[in-house]
């Protein structure tokens, strides 16, 4: 099936969701309505004319009145309840306020007028501001740099995370403001993206944030543009099938889980020997200094399952009988919490791994003294722990000084996944299925109009480079068809043409030390590289700042730079500004050598820190060895004395490599390799 044509004139959404098979049964109506992202405190893009939805009454008058404006909308909703309106915003600025009518009156106010960015992926982009962007900062810093973070005209919209069997109109989620209080929850690769487009724009910022670890790019494209290309003709005939029956799917996978924890709460020692119990004596547990991973403790190492962790508190007298809040920072992945042998809070889902925990303990079980909290954290893949901000562990009333919470807790090894089994994920519908977060998380978005997408993605199709090729070009050319034919008005074909082509700024995958890498990264990097090729593309380049060790490197301040730099200098057309690094484009064997010719030495070539490294060369015979680079102006003379006829060469092509060719700008080359031979 075909993705919908970019000529097709005035095309109604709705309509061609419902030829498809997409669109959701309309729910029955009772008052006016809006989608959560036209709301308190949101952010519209600038200088355009913005759709605005909702629902109402069938056959009902909605009007719109924009504080900016003298005039006011009219929209009639459909048979279905929907309706629809385009709104001319001013330049950037505000607050405003908005007022909609239908019978009754809905008022959003706060409103502000500025840029607005979609920031989507996997866990990179989802990973928080808490969990990496100063993490390696002191603790003194760290909080002055959080203290610090007051900047009211930057706002988020965080999607949550949703699986769908068909695209949905509705999504969870509100604006919120970044400041002291809110920014350590906030995406970080989205928020330095967004504080360095204020600084260098001076306008308000919305960045939307839909995101989910662990996913790979086929569930975050539609049908329509899965259909075309043939690969995922199975998955998406069962996905019409349990259209039929949605209940079913939903149900089959919680059950699973269900089931999961039922059986682990039977296995695991600590549930028997109630480790939760405030008189349990727990003086031989080992000690372990949290916020952190698990991943360096005695007795664990890189360990799956579930780790209990002890902490006595004196309770204040005054506290006696009042409610209090326990917060504990994000936890990797699951958990139950006790305050004193009481089960007061859980996360028995999965995807919440970065989701700070904030449990209220009820006034009746506080009762001064000494009281235990005990947690069981279940890790279900990767790494494990408490993590977070230092000071994001606490134990406070809800108005007063807290207790700090963070430093010294014991802790005890509980039942390891290879005892148990792995967290069910596959019950045939779940978060990697194929359309699963498109319909979920993306879909509900739509028309909501945006300036570009950032996205930062790929590590979980690292297996399927070759498939990467054309499905991360498809997702990127399926999103647009979405905006550009969203609910809007009736228009010239223009209208509607000229958000299809929205500026999309990624960022390539950084090294990583992958279990039996053959090429596989190497590769998925090269399909990113080729997706340059779609029009109005650009690539940050990762290469300097990962971890071999760790999938999930900390320095996310120069990821959201090097995107901002893209959008800086292609969306806002910043002159003179460097924003790529050294691209290969051909070469010619020469003697013993190849040389390189390289595009974007802005500056010239740079080998940082010493001779280019990272440099293999092969002959006829397809072997590669380590070889000698030297620059020689924007070229570079690649050879070995082990191949005396060369063929080929290949830069950084090992998933953990750490090369150092940059250019005089500071920005470093992708790897790449001339040949296109499989691997062996």
């Amino acid at each position: 099936m075909r993705p919908l044509s970019p000529c097709t004139p005035s095309l109604s959404w709705v309509l061609a969701l419902a030829a498809l098979g997409l669109g959701p049964a309309p729910p029955a109506r009772a008052g006016l309505e809006l989608p959560a992202m036209i709301s308190d405190h949101m952010v519209l893009q600038r200088e355009s004319e913005v759709p605005l939805w909702g629902w109402a009454d069938p056959g009902q008058e909605v009007r719109v009145r924009a504080s900016w404006s003298p005039g006011e909308v009219v929209a009639g909703t459909d048979r279905d309840g929907r309706w629809h309106v385009a709104l001319q915003t001013p330049e950037a600025g505000g607050p405003h306020s908005i007022r909609f009518s239908a019978g009754e009156t809905i008022e959003v106010s706060d409103v502000l007028v500025g840029e607005v960015w979609l920031c989507s992926g996997q866990s990179n982009m989802e990973w928080t501001i808490a969990q990496t962007a100063f993490s390696n900062r002191s603790p003194e810093d760290y909080r002055k740099a959080v203290a610090a973070a007051d900047h009211p005209s930057l706002r988020v919209f965080d999607v949550p995370n949703v699986i769908s069997i068909e695209p949905q109109e509705r999504c969870g989620g509100n604006w919120v403001a970044c400041a002291p209080g809110t920014v350590e929850r906030f995406s970080a690769v989205a928020t330095f993206f967004g504080l360095e487009l204020q600084r260098e724009l001076g306008v308000p910022i919305g960045l939307v944030c839909a995101d989910w670890g662990g996913t790979p790019c086929e569930a975050w494209t539609s049908d329509m543009g899965l259909y075309r290309h043939g690969e995922f003709e199975l998955p998406l005939a069962r996905l019409r099938v349990a259209r039929k029956n949605p209940d079913r799917v939903g149900a089959s996978l919680k059950d699973l889980q269900a089931q999961w924890w039922r059986d682990l709460e039977t296995a695991d020692p600590g549930w028997e020997e109630t480790w939760w119990s405030a008189e349990l004596d727990d003086g031989g547990w080992p000690m372990m200094d949290l916020p952190a991973i698990w991943g360096g403790a005695e007795g664990l190492g890189p360990f799956d399952g579930s780790v209990w962790f002890r902490r006595e508190v004196e309770v204040p007298d005054g506290w006696k009988g009042q409610d209090l809040h326990l917060s504990l920072g994000p936890i990797d992945d699951m958990d139950v919490t006790w305050f004193d042998g009481h089960e007061i809070a859980a996360t028995r889902v999965d995807g919440q791994w970065n989701q700070p925990r904030r449990y209220l303990i009820p006034g009746k079980l506080v009762k001064g003294g000494r009281a235990v909290i005990a947690v069981c954290a279940v890790d279900t893949g990767g790494a494990g722990g408490i993590t977070g901000a230092e000071d994001s562990l606490s134990l406070s009333p809800a108005d007063g000084e807290g207790i700090a919470l963070s430093g010294a807790w014991r802790y005890r090894r509980g039942l390891a996944l290879g005892q148990h089994r792995s967290w069910p994920r596959t019950a045939w519908f779940h978060s990697d299925y194929p359309t699963a977060l498109f319909n979920g998380m993306i879909a509900p978005l739509v028309p909501y109009e945006i300036r570009g997408v950032i996205w930062y993605q790929g590590e979980s199709n690292r297996t399927r480079a070759a498939q990467y090729r054309w499905l991360f070009p498809a997702m990127i050319r399926d999103w647009r068809i979405w905006w550009a034919y969203g609910p809007r008005p009736e228009g010239p074909a223009a209208s509607y043409r000229e958000n299809a082509h929205f500026p999309f700024y990624y960022v390539q995958i950084a090294p990583f030390r992958y279990g039996g890498d053959t090429g596989e990264a190497a590769e998925l990097r090269e399909a990113q590289m080729k997706a340059l090729r779609v029009e109005n593309t650009g690539m940050a380049v990762t290469m300097d700042i990962g971890n071999p060790a760790d999938i999930h490197p900390r320095n996310k301040e120069d990821v959201g730079h090097r995107l901002a730099l893209l959008a800086l200098a292609r969306t806002y057309g910043r002159e003179g500004l460097v924003c790529t690094g050294p691209v290969y484009r051909t070469h010619s064997a020469v003697g013993g050598y190849i040389r390189l010719r390289m595009e974007g030495a802005h500056g010239g070539l740079v080998g940082r820190g010493g001779p280019l490294t990272h440099f293999t060369i092969a002959g006829a015979d397809r072997v590669f060895h380590p070889a000698q680079a030297v620059i020689e102006g924007d070229a570079i003379k690649v050879s070995s004395p082990e191949v005396p006829e060369p063929v080929a060469v290949r830069y950084a092509w090992g998933a953990a490599d750490e090369p150092n060719l940059f250019n005089g700008a500071g920005l470093p080359a992708s790897s790449f390799r001339t040949d296109d031979w499989p691997r062996r």
